[in-house]
Parts: structure tokens; sequence; C-alpha cells
């Protein structure tokens, strides 16, 4: 990450979502290179807002240079080389969540900023799942290929510390996990269409991606209005909620769009490009 430079308080704080809006197929385009350089070469300030964990974010999506992220959904935020938050699972809940989802034969990832750990009897499964993704998305490799780079084999997930999970295949839906772990978690279906209904994520109830925007936005001293957020998905709606300008991608789930205050055009046409230049960011 780069260094903070002065005079941060006349700048606006642009944070945008990975997969889906900075991202395509796992892949940034060239444009939205371009565009994040230019918007910081302008004098703003450009973070990262996504729901994967800082081991998932390899570094050719990291190449155009960010003053910082908010990764595992919120639970973790980063300024410079300073992590402001790491919010993990404290140990009995991460030990009764692991539990439950052994006793469901559930293939899951727990999600931390050092490593995506996985049991070491469920990665069969797992890359029969993600298998399964493939076929249906040949274009997404570079997304399975970043998560099993980030992925470390554990004898005992009881032991991890962690602060989001993804479960990939299950016995039973995500929901009824969630339900059996207890009003202690959140949850929400998965992003990925073919890993199915019992696929989706768990994680703590008040962490999402506005905390840690709004951890950032504190610690510059900058006010909301000052704030944009880009984003496409469910676990975006606080993020656009909580910035000054949320902007949606364009055929976002209709609850993504309802609290937007504009849309952008997605990866694929290079959305940003347009976007930053409207906003007066470059």
């Amino acid at each position: 990450m780069s260094d903070i430079g002065p005079d941060i308080s006349r700048r606006r704080a642009v944070f945008l979502d990975v997969d889906g809006t900075y991202a395509v197929h796992g892949a940034a385009p060239a444009g939205h290179v371009a565009a994040v350089r230019a918007a910081r070469q302008a004098g703003n300030l450009v973070f990262l807002c996504t729901g994967r964990p800082l081991s998932m974010l390899p570094e050719h999506l990291l190449d155009a240079g960010f003053d910082g992220l908010v990764a595992a959904g919120g639970a973790y935020a980063l300024l410079g080389d300073e992590v402001l938050l790491d919010i993990r699972f404290p140990a009995d809940l991460a030990a009764l969540t692991v539990a439950v989802m052994d006793g469901h034969g559930t293939a899951y990832l727990l999600e931390a900023p050092e490593a995506v750990y996985a049991a070491t009897g469920s990665v069969g499964r797992l890359k029969a799942a993600f298998g399964a993704h493939l076929a249906e998305e040949p274009d997404a490799t570079s997304v399975v290929t970043d998560i099993f780079a980030s992925v470390r084999v554990v004898p005992d997930t009881a032991a991890v510390s962690f602060a989001k999970v993804s479960v990939v295949a299950s016995d039973v839906s995500v929901w009824r996990l969630g339900t059996d772990i207890g009003e202690q978690v959140a949850v929400l279906p998965t992003s990925i269409p073919a890993l199915g209904d019992s696929a989706g994520e768990i994680f703590l109830p008040g962490v999402h991606k506005a905390r840690g925007m709004e951890a950032i936005a504190t610690r510059l001293g900058l006010a909301r209005e000052d704030v944009i957020g880009f984003g496409d998905g469910l676990n975006d709606l606080e993020m656009l909620e909580y910035a000054g300008v949320g902007v949606a991608i364009e055929g976002s789930d209709e609850r993504v769009l309802a609290v937007a205050d504009r849309t952008a055009a997605g990866p694929e046409q290079e959305g940003l490009v347009q976007a930053f230049a409207e906003l007066g960011l470059v």
C-alpha cells in the first residue's frame, strides 16, 4: 500500500467492490486500472472494499495502487500500512461454528487476513464444487485460482482464528447452518449460482463493509459526503447506504439498486472510467 500524503481533508475517498465492480472474472480491465491511477493522481483516495479476505487479493488486483482496503466484508481495514480493524470470531463462537458445519457434512473455507483455511478431508469436495462453477463460467478461472492460491489445509479447523466463513458445499442450506449456530452469526447466500442453495457466507452481525469504511473515514477525518462507494452485491448494501454517493453497477439486485444514488456500467464495459469522469474524480 502507498503512504498517505498531507491535505487529505480536501480529498474524496472512493471505495470499490472487487468482483463484478472493479474486476471481471477476477481481473481488472486496463481502463479501471488507469482510472484508479488518474483519480489518485488528481488527489483523491481510492480503496478496495471487498468480501474477499486480504489473503485472497493477489498482486494483479493491487497493481493499480491503492491507499488501503476494506476486506473480509468489513472485518479488516487497512489504511496505508496501518491496520485499523481485524475483527474475528470469538474463540467459543468459532468452535461452535466449526462443530455445527462439521456435523452437517459441510465443505467450507475459514477466511483470515493471513490465509484461507480448509479442513484436510474437504479439499476434494471443494475442488469438485468450484469445478462445477468453472463448467458454467469458464472465464472464472482466475477467481478460482485466487481462491486456491490462498488456501492453507489444516488438520484441525477448530483451532483456527477467522473473520468469516464461506460455505461451499453442505448437506443442509447455509440458512439452516446459521439457525443451528444461533443469533451470534448472520448469513448471506452465495454470489456463485453454480454452488447452489446450500452455499453462502456466515459472518458476525454488524460486521459489514460500511464498518471498515467508517473506520478509514474517521481516521482520515473525512465526512460521509466525501465518501463514494461502488458495488453490485448484497454485501454492498451497507456500503452504498453509508457513502455520500452510492453507485450500483447496472444489472445488480433490485435491493442494491434501490439504495444507490446512481448507476454505472459493469467492468465488462469498463464502467468506472465514465463514472469517475462524471463524478469529477479525474
